[in-house]
């Protein structure tokens, strides 16, 4: 055995991607815990895998040890970005900030944070709670709903376009590619399709920077356009391409969970319901440990170092698994099981160190407003499990393609979605909703 064999130790078969990775998730992470916490798998021309909390948070201390950046043109040492394998349509662009280091990373957070705080979000509450409302009207006189067509898709996708400056008449056309780009598997015959409505996104990202860059309106494009540094075109169309991959498939996937586990558990349900006040907020961060819609990320080892006591070298490929490092058994008591109240609830589902997701607030507010719409118009819904689909892989995102759902008819309380857009369109043009909340503090008002 050589030495570079003898530090890749212990070695562990270990691949997100392939189909049966989801239902074998909780045998394979109850292994890691209870032997490798980090281990060397030899899929994907081999990397490390990180599973273990501690160790995890240790990774998130390395600081410039570890890498983010893709160097798609081979101009600095070559790193592959987060993804593992490397995405194949990452090779023309960046994952946004996602995919670089500090300082230059650094920028683009600077500039989104005015727009993306806890104050910020909450001024939109009632915007939010607005499309909430006309999504459950379009069904509630059928007494059946799919929650993910019919729900967890439409609001994230209204409110992303809203935050962003992009008019929401447009969220079905960067709906599709949002999460279709993450279901679709490679060999799959619809892949080329996919890939159509992918690049007419971005040609409409495009599209609305040249149009924001000539005629200036308040939002997330506006505010990259107007950071310090000289980002280049791909890299913008890259961060909000980002931004839109975040705020779409994530809070989605977030929201069918947590409405299934709820259909299961009906109990549950009319606590959670009864007990808002004080089980909500807990009740969101349990479904976010228990579902973490985004598994992990990956990273470039950038120096020889010594981490969580492996021994790293320059160049090593690495993935940290929020999701696994979530069911820890020595940071949360029954791991496996779906606790509520759950006290204490650190964990992990929007990342750790410098790169934590910057649109947690935006998941957690958007995920709370959808759940309350449902618990008061209703409350009896019984999910199908025959019809349920789930993600074939959850290597990228731990996602639903579809929930239907029946429950007791109800009355609508306002107009059609298609209605409602238009008002809420007239409200974010009247009143600068996407102002940073530097400029703008006061809540929305929707007539």
């Amino acid at each position: 055995m050589t030495d570079d064999e003898a530090r890749k130790h212990p070695q562990v078969h270990f691949d997100r991607h392939a189909p049966e990775y989801r239902d074998e998730f909780e045998e394979q992470t109850r292994a890691f815990h209870a032997g490798c916490p980090i281990a060397w798998s030899d899929t994907y021309g081999g990397h490390w895998v990180a599973a273990g909390n501690r160790e995890l948070l240790a990774f998130a201390r390395a600081g410039q040890a570890l890498s983010n950046d893709h160097d798609i043109h081979g101009e600095r040492r070559g790193y592959r970005g987060i993804n593992i394998p490397s995405a194949p349509r990452g090779r023309g662009m960046r994952g946004g900030f996602l995919e670089m280091d500090p300082p230059e990373q650094r920028e683009y957070r600077t500039a989104l944070n005015p727009y993306l705080s806890p104050a910020a979000i909450a001024r939109w509450i009632p915007f939010i709670d607005e499309v909430a409302r006309a999504c459950v009207d379009e069904r509630i006189e059928s007494g059946r709903i799919d929650f993910v067509d019919d729900l967890a898709n439409i609001v994230p996708a209204v409110f992303t376009l809203a935050m962003m400056g992009i008019p929401l008449k447009k969220w079905e056309m960067y709906n599709e590619p949002a999460h279709a780009g993450v279901y679709t598997p490679p060999n799959s015959p619809e892949m080329a399709r996919v890939i159509e409505t992918h690049m007419a996104m971005i040609r409409d990202i495009g599209a609305t920077l040249q149009e924001i860059r000539a005629n200036p309106r308040p939002g997330l494009v506006d505010a990259l356009l107007k950071m310090e540094g000289d980002p280049s075109e791909s890299d913008l169309v890259g961060a909000l391409a980002l931004l839109i991959g975040g705020g779409f498939d994530t809070t989605t996937a977030l929201t069918a969970h947590a409405l299934e586990w709820l259909s299961q558990h009906p109990g549950e349900r009319e606590r959670l319901s009864r007990d808002r006040d004080t089980l909500l907020g807990p009740a969101t961060e349990e479904f976010l440990r228990y579902f973490a819609p985004a598994p992990g990320d990956g990273r470039t080892v950038a120096e020889d170092c010594v981490i969580a006591g492996k021994e790293l070298k320059e160049g090593d490929r690495l993935w940290l698994s929020w999701a696994m490092a979530n069911r820890d058994p020595a940071v949360f008591p029954d791991p496996d099981t779906v606790d509520l109240g759950r006290p204490g609830n650190r964990h992990a589902s929007f990342g750790l160190g410098i790169h934590r997701c910057i649109g947690s607030n935006v998941a957690r507010t958007v995920f709370k407003r959808m759940l309350l719409q449902v618990l008061d118009r209703i409350p009896d819904f019984v999910c199908d499990p025959e019809g349920a689909v789930h993600y074939e892989t959850i290597g990228v995102i731990q996602g639903m393609r579809h929930l239907p759902a029946t429950f007791t008819p109800g009355k609508r309380l306002g107009p059609s979605l298609a209605e409602t857009l238009v008002t809420l369109q007239q409200a974010c043009d009247e009143q600068g909703l996407a102002e940073p909340v530097t400029r703008r503090k006061a809540e929305a008002k929707i007539r």
